[in-house]
């Protein structure tokens, strides 16, 4: 079974969110990379980009398929994992370790809208 991390936010789109204060740090669940298998390319947004909770801001792509990363959250793209460029299969070792992008949360009542780990856990068993 996939890891969960207790402490962090899941979308639907097996998407999370590690909150520390006012930044959240954005990547894909152990579940997500997976099932994707061989993590070979991740497209990410530029800094400075702002991202918007349900839309699409990059992708990343297997040797099997390609997933589209929806953000959980709305913000400012503050930093992006700029070793995934060189090294995208760090998802794969860890996902929870290796996150996407840095942003500054806009709205933390989005947060709200999203799953702990124990209900994440519950909707991946379905």
């Amino acid at each position: 079974m996939a890891k969960v991390m207790e402490g962090l936010y899941y979308s639907e789109s097996h998407e999370y969110v590690r909150v520390e204060g006012n930044f959240g740090f954005i990547g894909i669940s152990d579940y997500a990379q997976n099932a994707l298998g061989n993590v070979v390319y991740v497209d990410m947004p530029d800094v400075d980009d702002e991202v918007s909770a349900g839309e699409e801001f990059g992708a990343v792509e297997s040797v099997k398929a390609a997933s589209d990363l929806i953000a959980p959250v709305t913000g400012v793209v503050l930093e992006v994992n700029e070793a995934l460029e060189d090294q995208p299969e760090l998802i794969n070792q860890d996902a929870y370790e290796n996150w996407i992008i840095k942003v500054e949360l806009s709205d933390k009542t989005e947060l709200d809208n999203l799953m702990d780990a124990k209900a994440y856990a519950e909707f991946c068993e379905k």
